[in-house]
């Protein structure tokens, strides 16, 4: 197995890509809009891909966090609320913030095993700062590690209680950055005693099973390398201060934050100590390259892929308790007097 996870380009696959996915064996798959038309469409996509590898246990993946990061739309799918609507209320209510978390979160479980997604990119631990890049804005749970944390620990238990596990990015925090990275590379010029605020939701949540590495430079770490290419953030600050054992994916290395060719960037990322490489693109030549230049998985990422994978479970369709559950979340967000 190919410890990268690789796109699909469009609704159904092409024989080129069935016959490439069969023979390349990556570790998973990622959902886009571009995969998604309707509920029908997608499980017959999902069905596909495990049928090529014969696992039910199959890594297939999504950026469904809700508000504008959210591959799945209605009127296909359920909406879901950007994190702010959560930070919001933690304010009025934070445990009624905190279970409004889990039963959306729970809600959006049941609709993404239904379509035989198994591991949702979320929550975001980033904590907010005022006057950053609005990449991560409306998105984060708020400005309080604390309550980061807290309400970030509702999602990932009502994922987990829906049957998909979710993971925790984009370590070791992404909440300063000045720019974007789909665009260029972020520096983040803070001092070891300033980011401690931002490593503290993750050290809260380092149980997690999977978890995303951060495009983004912090000399005070690393003069040269960004997390994600960086062996001293992932070895002494993510997996050591931060304490995560869990699987460790790159956040997609097609984003112009990173250089090099695709192939560069996924050897030097396995290189630093990512486990796995994500790569969006869908395309059969960036995918190649990357098969090249990566060794097959090695039994420690094996075991923690399976361990992240265990308790995942795909249905037939979307259980009822998916309706209960929304119109808690909304009855719960509607305290602090704005609709959900």
């Amino acid at each position: 197995m190919i410890p990268a996870i690789f796109g699909c380009s469009g609704p159904v696959l092409t024989d080129d890509e069935r016959a490439f996915f069969r023979e390349a064996d990556p570790a998973g798959y990622i959902l886009f809009g571009r995969n998604c038309e309707n509920p029908a469409q997608l499980r017959a996509l999902t069905d596909d891909l495990r049928t090529i590898h014969g696992r039910e246990k199959l890594l297939v993946s999504i950026d469904q966090e809700g508000g504008r990061v959210a591959r799945l739309r209605p009127p296909q799918w359920a909406s879901y609320p950007a994190g702010e609507a959560f930070d919001r209320l933690y304010a009025v209510a934070p445990a009624s913030a905190i279970e409004a978390a889990r039963a959306g979160a729970k809600a959006m479980a049941l609709e993404l095993s239904a379509m035989g997604v198994t591991v949702d990119y979320h929550p975001p631990l980033d904590v907010r700062q005022a006057g950053a890049h609005d990449v991560i804005g409306d998105r984060s749970l708020g400005s309080d590690p604390m309550q980061v944390a807290a309400i970030g620990r509702g999602i990932l238990d009502g994922l987990s209680a829906g049957g998909v596990t979710g993971c925790i990015k984009h370590m070791p925090g992404h909440g300063r950055s000045m720019c974007d990275t789909h665009k260029e590379m972020p520096t983040v010029r803070a001092s070891a005693e300033e980011l401690e605020h931002d490593l503290s939701p993750f050290r809260s949540l380092n149980s997690a099973l999977v978890g995303m590495t951060g495009h983004l430079k912090f000399p005070v770490w690393d003069t040269e390398d960004p997390a994600t290419l960086s062996r001293t953030i992932i070895q002494d600050i993510i997996r050591g201060e931060i304490g995560f054992d869990g699987l460790l994916l790159t956040d997609d290395i097609d984003m112009e934050a990173l250089g090099g060719s695709i192939p560069e960037r996924a050897a030097a990322a396995h290189q630093a100590g990512c486990d796995i490489i994500l790569n969006c693109w869908a395309k059969i030549d960036d995918m190649t390259g990357i098969c090249e230049v990566l060794p097959e998985m090695s039994t420690e990422v094996t075991t923690r892929l399976d361990r992240a994978l265990a308790d995942t479970r795909i249905t037939d369709t979307i259980a009822d308790e998916q309706g209960e559950l929304l119109a808690k979340r909304d009855a719960l967000l509607a305290l602090t007097g704005e609709a959900a």
